[in-house]
């Protein structure tokens, strides 16, 4: 297994269709809903420059990927439809690409604010070591358009109840003008440590509370 991880080039828009269908297959799976791309969308973010690869060189097989979106005229980034392959699964990948798909981001947009929501565990791990943090929906893109892709989740119905504030998912936002105002020369492991104990902290009161809004959601529909 030769796996190299690298930024999507013209080579590699054969593969647009497979991630497409790997992404709907992902969504599916998690139970949650993400905006449906067409392999036309991803070929442009590949021409664009704005993708990371994974590919298998011994048998040209496609093991993972991940793309930027840009919000707010560049305001916001996001780094979107991250997959790993079924057969590449546990091996580190999914970190490694979101490693590099975030310095890409920091490479391309040094000013952005890099932000993401999800209802995953290991992914709010990978990204608290990045120097995310947790944050309310407030605190986010209010792109109309970002909020739109939502719209393919199951769990939609609790966004719009929450006026957009808040759902099951958690939201994530690395701002680089706090990065910068770390002091230099810290401990990093230890404040990598000390950024997951907040996370998970946050987390477990996020999910308490939109658990208690879930249940009177539904009472109130019953």
């Amino acid at each position: 297994m030769n796996i190299t991880i690298t930024v999507a080039n013209t080579e590699h828009l054969s593969f647009a269709e497979e991630i497409c269908n790997l992404m709907e297959k992902a969504a599916k799976k998690r139970g949650t809903g993400i905006a449906k791309r067409a392999p036309e969308y991803i070929q442009d973010k590949i021409n664009e420059g704005k993708a990371v690869i994974a590919v298998d060189q011994q048998n040209d097989q496609l093991a993972g990927f991940c793309y930027i979106e840009n919000w707010d005229h560049d305001k916001y980034i996001a780094n979107s439809g991250l997959i790993v392959h079924p057969h590449y699964r546990k091996l580190g990948l999914g970190r490694k690409i979101k490693e590099r798909i975030f310095h890409l981001s920091r490479d391309k947009y040094p000013d952005a604010k890099i932000f993401g929501i999800t209802t995953s565990m290991a992914v709010m791990k990978i990204n608290s070591d990045m120097g995310y943090n947790p944050v309310t929906f407030s605190e986010l893109t209010q792109d109309e358009e970002f909020w739109q892709g939502c719209q393919s989740c199951p769990n939609y119905d609790i966004l719009s109840s929450e006026d957009r504030k808040d759902c099951l998912c958690t939201g994530m936002l690395y701002d680089p003008e706090q990065e910068e105002d770390q002091p230099k020369g810290h401990d990093d492991s230890n404040q990598k440590a000390k950024r997951w104990e907040t996370f998970k902290r946050f987390v477990r009161l996020h999910k308490i509370n939109i658990e208690r809004k879930t249940k009177s959601i539904f009472n109130f529909k019953n």
